[in-house]
């Protein structure tokens, strides 16, 4: 009888250590996810991207996706058979600092089959550089999570066939195309947990603004604030430290240039809503930046009864002529049952440019359009630095609650306020603003003398970029 109760014991010894050591058990019931990391672990997305401030919790949730899949115990997915992944570092010592510690400290021990090192001893893998991670799969066979540093080249990039691939901190581009095509035999997936220091790379284009529109394209945003286990006292000593360039990305993992966003207080989950019908009586009008080459952007705006905008449609094309963009404008508008006058004309707002006459034709662009049963206005206020301070008193929040609101499914509006920077001088770059100047010609249409608080606002921005600059 005392055998047996020892045995028991021994067992109990066992599985108590065993859940001592379950790090990552600790990690999903709660004791440190948050609720940005579960919506990375829930998305079912191929492509999905943490943009987040140092110490968010981007790492964490990264190390923990990997660890899940290898295993095959991925509470909120399909689980495979023995899995092949890789973790990607910038640098063999990042590794060894960052990435794989954070991946031996969610993997129980029991679970490790073999370890093959780089360098150092495989009994004491956290003080060397590992190669590979054998691991023991939940189906009963094995999994590899393999280590690679982008300081190796493309090269040792090639040939193996890829179930995941985690990116901790931002690759070089040819690294990231590599390791696509090592999950194409597969149907693997792909993940990233990174700080954007680097500015306006390519993650920012094809992630951030995905402007090859792909669908398995998911990114969130993690900051100090989400972390509910940091301390307060040293937030706030960090933020005494940094210039807001830097605050931008180390805090909220934002994309910055050292000149700086014209629109700060977009915030997509705050200003982007999803469609829904509108009622007829808020209809006001539609506005058009024209373009032939370049794209043409036409919204159609709508006003609630207490003066809220909501830009509800989009019309987006390059290399159009008037036909084409005038058939568009219309067969929109009437799928959103637009109003018209008494001879099923519409009215639009268009920049002034388009009453300029060229050599290529007789007629203006706002002479075409006329033709085409679109009645354009040009009468529109251009100037940029009044413009861009009514914009943002329709953004900055008032009672809680902005008074401008973008419909989903308008990306290229969406896609340009994250883009839209200052220059050098005293006005915003000059590179895919099409949305936006059509945006101010509209908002500077309706009477609403701005406050002083909102043109501070402008003024703030440049301010910032100056002292910078100065301090160069």
């Amino acid at each position: 009888m005392d055998e047996i109760i020892e045995k028991i014991r021994a067992i109990e010894a066992e599985q108590a250590r065993r859940r001592e050591e379950d790090n990552l058990a600790r990690y999903n019931t709660g004791e440190k996810v948050h609720q940005k990391q579960l919506a990375f672990h829930r998305c079912t997305k191929r492509n999905r991207w943490v943009f987040g401030g140092n110490r968010s919790g981007k790492t964490e949730c990264g190390a923990a996706e990997a660890v899940w899949l290898a295993t095959g115990t991925h509470p909120y997915k399909q689980n495979r058979p023995n899995v092949f992944g890789w973790v990607v570092s910038l640098s063999m010592q990042v590794q060894r600092d960052v990435a794989q510690k954070k991946i031996l400290h969610y993997l129980r021990p029991d679970r490790i089959a073999d370890v093959v090192m780089q360098s150092g001893r495989k009994d004491s893998p956290a003080f060397g550089v590992v190669d590979q991670i054998v691991v023991k799969n939940a189906f009963g066979g094995t999994s590899v999570i393999g280590f690679k540093s982008c300081d190796q080249g493309r090269e040792k990039f090639q040939g193996s066939s890829l179930d995941f691939v985690w990116f901790d901190e931002e690759p070089p581009r040819e690294i990231y195309e590599e390791c696509r095509m090592r999950l194409l035999d597969r149907e693997g997936e792909m993940f990233g947990t990174m700080t954007p220091l680097k500015g306006l790379t390519f993650l920012y284009e094809d992630i951030y603004l995905n402007r090859k529109r792909d669908p398995e394209v998911w990114y969130e945003f993690m900051e100090w604030a989400d972390n509910p286990f940091l301390s307060e006292k040293e937030i706030a000593h960090l933020e005494n430290t940094m210039d807001e360039t830097t605050l931008q990305a180390r805090k909220y993992g934002r994309f910055c240039t050292r000149e700086g966003l014209v629109y700060p207080e977009f915030e997509e989950s705050v200003h982007v809503i999803e469609p829904f019908p509108v009622p007829a009586a808020w209809q006001d009008t539609i506005c058009i930046d024209p373009g032939l080459k370049n794209p043409l952007s036409a919204h159609w705006y709508c006003v609630d009864y207490d003066g809220n905008v909501y830009v509800v449609a989009e019309h987006y094309r390059a290399g159009e002529g008037v036909d084409f963009h005038a058939d568009a404008i219309r067969a929109i508008s009437a799928r959103l049952g637009w109003k018209t006058d008494e001879k099923g004309r519409l009215r639009a707002l268009i920049d002034s440019a388009a009453d300029q006459r060229t050599l290529a034709s007789s007629r203006s662009v706002s002479e075409l359009f006329y033709e085409r049963g679109i009645l354009v206005n040009t009468n529109v206020t251009k100037d940029v630095f009044s413009g861009i301070a009514q914009v943002k008193s329709y953004l900055n929040p008032k009672n809680g609650l902005p008074d401008l609101y973008i419909f989903n499914c308008c990306p290229n509006m969406i896609r340009e306020f994250k883009g839209y920077f200052w220059g050098s001088g005293e006005s915003p770059v000059k590179r895919d603003d099409h949305a936006m100047d059509e945006l101010r010609y509209y908002l500077m249409s309706r009477p609403r003398p701005p406050k002083e608080t909102e043109k501070s606002d402008v003024k703030r921005d440049k301010e910032r970029r100056i002292r910078r600059q100065k301090r160069r």
